[in-house]
């Protein structure tokens, strides 16, 4: 059973910075996209970055909100997914969830993590 447990939420101050981890139960090589989403009070989940294994290596889109101030990286010796948080806004306020998921012929298999809370406040 694939586990994923972030980690690194907490409070900080505007401007300020947070690391998020993921770590995860197994290999990352079995997964055909690697992700960070979050969820804010009465909000749909967002989209914060996504990651796609590829032949040449890995490709990463990010959130129009975040591009600039996130980074997504994978550590794959680690089974360890990060989303460094840079210049954080109120707006980035939420529970953040690492995604990941892997296919198998036409069947995709989603995995989740618990998620962790990020408050951004003055």
């Amino acid at each position: 059973q694939v586990r994923l447990v972030e980690s690194g939420g907490g409070l900080v101050q505007p401007g300020g910075s947070l690391r998020l981890s993921c770590e995860v139960s197994g290999s990352l090589f079995a997964f055909n996209a690697m992700d960070w989403y979050r969820q804010a009070p009465g909000k749909e989940r967002e989209l914060v970055a996504r990651t796609i294994s590829g032949g040449s290596g890995d490709s990463t889109n990010y959130g129009n909100s975040v591009k600039g101030r996130f980074t997504a990286s994978i550590d794959y010796a680690k089974n360890a997914m990060y989303l460094q948080m840079n210049s954080l806004k109120p707006d980035d306020t939420a529970v953040y969830f690492c995604h990941a998921d892997s296919r198998v012929g036409v069947d995709v298999y989603d995995y989740w993590g618990q998620g962790t809370q990020v408050t951004v406040f003055s």
